[in-house]
């Protein structure tokens, strides 16, 4: 019979417990919720929108756009969102699919996604490496591995947005990281090309890639070093407006 001593349990215990730590600071970080709260009915039913807390946190980027067209839409964004999958908040294929059950008739889209299919994983363990290092200066292959991978979701949700009829998709890339995540700015370049590349190359759809790099100061960054200031989001909204207004 298997004896367990107290120094397995108390072993155990502090990993519990550092495993616990490391998902609660993850999730304080990307600002998630568990809660979806979508507008279902807008101004604008054709045009919705779906990501993560680059949208959802402060609500700004929304709010902009709908005061540029003087109208609103459909919002399903959710913090903590992953392009798919994931415990903490309804992914991004997710929310596209409570969108469409509600009504389908979609015809344009205002999204992102991806960030933090890369971004849980290095808050936590780091288990794919994507943070670089005094020692590992350059991306690691098993973060490379899980952009392709998160390429691939890309694609097959973008193809399955052209296939039911929508006409149209603005998909707003990542900007750099600040002060103390400039070790995973490696992975948000790599990351922000593939998904370009989905966007405007790989899928069937009519999609077009806005990227905000290099136009995100740190001031524009609050604290956590991940979300946009009020100002950062009013200079993505600005991104996004003349890519949008010829669609509406």
């Amino acid at each position: 019979m298997k004896t367990i001593s107290l120094k397995t349990i108390s072993e155990k215990g502090i990993s519990l417990i550092k495993l616990s730590t490391a998902a609660i600071l993850a999730m304080n970080m990307i600002g998630c919720t568990v809660e979806a709260d979508y507008t279902d009915v807008a101004d604008r039913n054709d045009v919705a929108t779906f990501g993560d807390s680059i949208f959802d946190l402060n609500g700004v980027i929304q709010t902009e756009l709908e005061a540029s067209a003087g109208e609103t839409f459909r919002d399903y964004t959710t913090s903590g969102a992953k392009m798919s999958g994931g415990s903490l908040a309804p992914a991004v294929d997710e929310q596209y699919a409570s969108a469409n059950a509600v009504n389908p008739d979609i015809t344009t889209i205002v999204m992102n996604g991806g960030g933090n299919d890369i971004l849980i994983p290095a808050l936590t363990f780091d288990q794919y490496r994507c943070k670089t290092t005094w020692y590992r200066k350059n991306l690691s292959d098993k973060c490379k591995n899980l952009i392709h991978d998160i390429y691939v979701t890309g694609v097959n949700l973008l193809d399955q947005m052209d296939a039911d009829g929508v006409e149209s998709i603005v998909y707003l890339g990542y900007y750099e990281l600040p002060r103390g995540k400039t070790n995973l700015n490696q992975a948000v370049n790599y990351g922000d090309l593939y998904l370009g590349d989905a966007c405007e190359v790989g899928t069937t759809a009519n999609c077009t890639f806005v990227d905000p790099r290099g136009t995100i100061p740190a001031s524009d960054v609050e604290s956590d070093d991940i979300h946009p200031t009020v100002n950062g989001s009013v200079t993505l909204a600005g991104q996004i407006w003349p890519v949008l207004e010829p669609l509406l």
